[in-house]
């Protein structure tokens, strides 16, 4: 294709609602926006395709036996919690070892409090909130400034249970939450632009806003890419319609658990919501996200697992000793894995030049705890994936260390944020890249 019929990165179809409500439908990575190799934007001065960060979380810890793999280096066999990774295990790095030193500090709450404080922030809990920023946001306040949304905080379980140390994984600075946004109606809005109520019940497409815009640009595309953009438009139109059908309590948030029904479809909306996170990085409306799965000491249940006779919290620190016990766990954390599989595969999806967007993307997947029943602050394990930064995977590694001089090396080594320090950081983690 022509030089000059190519397009920029961040490439926009709008269309006006009512009230002169803007649509704004970002394009996905095409050809026509990359040098003849695709290693570059061609537009912009050959400007280099950008990293992303992604900061991943599931509450309550782990049962050890069932997720952390006996053998280290590169033959390592994925435990029962792991397997869903199997077709991501060169994508991936499990890293053990680790420990959340500021958990441990004396402080008020009980021990998820501290805890979800340092795997943040490595910084110990205030009382209120975490004890300074998260380390996506410090990321985010390098990186984030050219896009749209400097950052995007999404959630999945809308329980509200517990103080905000709980409920929230990003903190812009000291005792200052950033709340995810937990519904997928209102995602899928602040994304694409809020339009007439049509529009917002779904009953007509945001694409009927941008059909003519659509159309011309199709006509200055090639096969491929006319392809790729029919899908895209289709992707938009398939997640309308999802969200649409989903009943009418996921457009509030659930006050309690413990005395509300029992929402059944949180697989449904942790891919809905990666869906919306995928189409968010892809198009380039930001390029730093954290997506909190389950609350910090959360109380989910699990109908779609069969547990229902108790909350995800109350499994941690039941029979946890027992055949049946451990299997709940084991299933508990199985699914887990399995949504942060999903949002990898998705990602491997997508093209970007000549490669894919989980090549440029660097994913770090925590719990507040180790262990979950023991609350145990030391011999974290957690998940690296992606690509971004050309960090090592296809890997287990056991290492020592503290979750800030991890998050030190990705900042700085990975995703070229160059930050002077982290709390409790002393050393780069030579064993990740």
């Amino acid at each position: 294709m022509p030089i000059d019929t190519r397009l920029a990165r961040r490439t926009f179809l709008r269309g006006a609602g009512v009230a002169g409500s803007l649509i704004r439908l970002g394009l996905p990575p095409l050809e026509a926006m990359f040098n003849s190799n695709g290693t570059a934007y061609a537009a912009e001065t050959r400007r280099a395709i950008p990293k992303r960060f992604v900061f991943w979380f599931n509450g309550n810890g782990i049962p050890e036996k069932y997720w952390v793999p006996r053998e280290t280096g590169a033959d390592f066999a994925l435990p029962s919690c792991l397997q869903p990774l199997a077709p991501f295990r060169d994508d991936i790095h499990v890293i053990t070892g680790l420990d959340s030193a500021a958990a441990r500090l004396p402080g008020p709450g009980n021990s998820h409090y501290p805890s979800m404080s340092a795997v943040v922030s490595c910084k110990t809990y205030t009382g209120r909130g975490a004890g300074g920023p998260s380390i996506d946001q410090v990321i985010a306040q390098k990186i984030g400034g050219e896009t749209r949304f400097r950052s995007l905080q999404i959630g999945v379980c809308q329980e509200s249970f517990g103080e905000s140390i709980q409920r929230n994984l990003s903190w812009a600075d000291r005792d200052r939450p950033l709340p995810p946004e937990m519904i997928p109606h209102k995602l899928f809005d602040r994304l694409f632009g809020v339009k007439e109520v049509a529009w917002v019940a779904r009953q007509k497409s945001i694409l009927d806003a941008v059909k003519d815009q659509a159309q011309a640009l199709q006509g200055r595309l090639g096969a491929s890419d006319t392809r790729k953009l029919d899908e895209y438009l289709q992707s938009v139109r398939e997640l309308e319609t999802s969200i649409a059908t989903l009943p009418p309590e996921y457009r509030q948030h659930v006050e309690r658990p413990a005395e509300a029904i029992d929402l059944r479809d949180y697989p449904r909306i942790a891919k809905l919501q990666s869906d919306l996170l995928v189409h968010a990085l892809a198009s380039q409306q930001t390029h730093v996200a954290s997506y909190m799965l389950t609350k910090c000491q959360g109380l989910t249940r699990f109908p779609w697992l069969g547990h229902t006779a108790q909350r995800h919290h109350e499994y941690t620190h039941g029979d946890v000793e027992t055949p049946r016990g451990m299997r709940r766990l084991r299933d508990i954390c199985r699914w887990h894995v399995e949504e942060f599989a999903y949002l990898l595969g998705r990602l491997k999806a997508m093209p970007e030049g000549e490669k894919t967007l989980l090549d440029s993307t660097a994913i770090v997947m925590v719990h507040e705890h180790a262990e979950a029943n023991a609350h145990k602050n030391n011999n974290l394990a957690l998940i690296l994936a992606g690509h971004a930064g050309g960090w090592r995977t296809g890997l287990h590694t056991r290492t020592t260390g503290t979750l800030g001089d991890l998050y030190l090396t990705v900042a700085n080594e990975v995703m070229g944020a160059q930050i002077r320090a982290f709390p409790t950081a002393e050393r780069k983690l030579t064993e990740i890249v």
